[in-house]
């Protein structure tokens, strides 16, 4: 794919004599919105860090054609200290840079930015509120905003409902999709029936990588990619679709 943000050619990637990657391809495309399934332990984790240079691959490649500053990060947990004194519109303005720089609010282009994405994300009353006071959904917004701060080229996220409240859930995907007109999306879930209205296409990772070009997948399909979850439903009632068991 000549436009590919990021490819990813045969990779392999093990820690120690544990291989985890194997053979795995991949391309990421400056319209892309993919979801990343998978079991615990399948990989998903190693693949988010060799695409963001955080870890290098045992074998074969991998091409960027985008600066590692021009990928935005969602961790599923924040390495923020709680306990550190800063406030909501600092840390999203520390996205801007390398480190924390407090600044004084005021009229700058940076602070009007943050005003404009803390407004966007429905958390502008808490910009001078110390990070210790934040709930948990309050932290993944604020975490959300500095990723999306310095207008990335790829967003990539990891489960970034961990810690949303379902009134915000809804609300993170609209978001999710507008951003995705300006950007591409790596989005890791352990629940595709949340995410598949949304994304356009998916990766299922367990050991290796199978791509499928769609947002609907069948249970049929996870057998064939070796990918072992459950498809959930939602509706009036949520539940579950499983296999019928053999007695």
């Amino acid at each position: 794919m000549n436009n590919a943000l990021i490819t990813l050619n045969n990779v392999n990637a093990s820690y120690g004599t544990k291989k985890v990657l194997q053979e795995v391809s991949l391309d990421i495309a400056p319209e892309d919105f993919t979801g990343v399934i998978g079991p615990n332990g399948g990989g998903k984790t190693t693949l988010l860090k060799i695409i963001l240079g955080l870890l290098k691959p045992e074998s074969g490649s991998v091409t960027r054609n985008i600066a590692k500053d021009e990928i935005g990060y969602l961790p599923q947990v924040s390495n923020f200290d709680n306990q550190f004194p800063i406030t909501v519109e600092n840390v999203v303005l520390s996205g801007l840079s390398s480190g924390i720089k407090i600044q004084r609010p005021g009229a700058s282009p940076a602070m009007l930015k943050v005003q404009e994405i803390l407004l966007s994300l429905g958390i502008s009353s808490l910009k001078h509120r110390p990070i210790g006071e934040l709930s948990g959904g309050e932290m993944q917004r604020t975490m959300l905003a500095r990723a999306i701060i310095s207008s990335p080229k790829l967003l990539i996220l990891d489960e970034p409902n961990t810690y949303v409240d379902n009134r915000f859930e809804n609300e993170l995907y609209r978001i999710l999709s507008d951003l995705n007109k300006k950007m591409a999306i790596l989005l890791v879930s352990h629940d595709i029936g949340i995410i598949s209205p949304f994304i356009k296409s998916i990766a299922c990772v367990n050991g290796g990588l199978h791509y499928h070009p769609s947002n609907e997948i069948t249970s049929e399909q996870l057998k064939v990619y070796n990918c072992p979850i459950e498809l959930v439903t939602h509706g009036p009632v949520p539940h579950r679709v499983m296999e019928d068991h053999k007695h």
